[in-house]
């Protein structure tokens, strides 16, 4: 069987500037605690807001950081402020895996794609959220390549936020709600209180971005019902 990139697909549909994708269960899946409120928060507030439920998986207990403002061990305490940081954002559903924080690019793509794959099943999602592997790190890579194996044998499309300019990549505007979904985001961050001693830098980063949010699709809609068909005849 041939392996393909999250950025092997390059074809997808054309979509007007500033519309959301529909989607009634969200799933946004991160390599650590922390990155569903500083990189998403502002697209899982739109979703939301747009009526859509949210749910959280973090591969890694984000133990590997350099940061602890907090006197409890990280892989205890992250997976904790994880859970405040959904009710923040509004999601019903959060799971943590145990993978190594910092390693994940060294994991079985196969292993991450079929723990992906299960949570898309118990929380019944019909959209996947990641971080693009080109704004992210390799443990970020590593996620999005899950997401986009998974989302094609689920049948569901996955979405990438990604940086201004980046190749295939389409706004979203979050209009007039755009002051509301950078308070909640930093709301959010908040609540990963281990990791206080590089909010301000985080805050900063927000309020430098203007009300629009960047994504590519890493698998069209069309795309993942086209990859579950071969998936379930091979």
């Amino acid at each position: 069987m041939t392996s393909l990139s999250p950025t092997a697909s390059r074809k997808v549909p054309a979509a007007d500037a500033g519309s959301l994708p529909p989607a009634g269960r969200v799933l946004a899946v991160t390599a650590r605690p922390g990155q569903e409120s500083a990189e998403l928060g502002g697209l899982l507030f739109a979703f939301r807001r747009a009526g859509a439920s949210l749910g959280l998986l973090s591969l890694t207990r984000g133990e590997a950081s350099p940061l602890n403002s907090s006197l409890a061990r990280l892989e205890a305490i992250r997976p904790w402020e994880l859970q405040l940081a959904a009710s923040v954002l509004g999601a019903s559903w959060v799971a943590v895996a145990s993978y190594p924080d910092g390693a994940l690019d060294r994991q079985p793509v196969g292993e991450l794609t079929e723990r992906v794959l299960r949570a898309v099943r118990q929380y019944r999602a019909n959209l996947l959220l990641v971080i693009d592997p080109a704004a992210g790190d390799p443990d970020d890579g590593a996620v999005a390549a899950a997401a986009w194996s998974a989302a094609r044998q689920a049948g569901v499309p996955a979405m990438a936020c990604t940086r201004p300019g980046a190749r295939g990549a389409r706004v979203i505007d979050l209009g007039a709600d755009a002051a509301t979904a950078r308070t909640i985001a930093k709301a959010a961050m908040a609540a990963h209180a281990s990791q206080s001693e590089g909010l301000s830098r985080l805050t900063r980063r927000l309020d430098l971005l203007d009300g629009r949010e960047h994504v590519r699709w890493l698998v069209a809609r069309n795309q993942s019902e086209a990859g579950r068909r071969h998936d379930e005849a091979a």
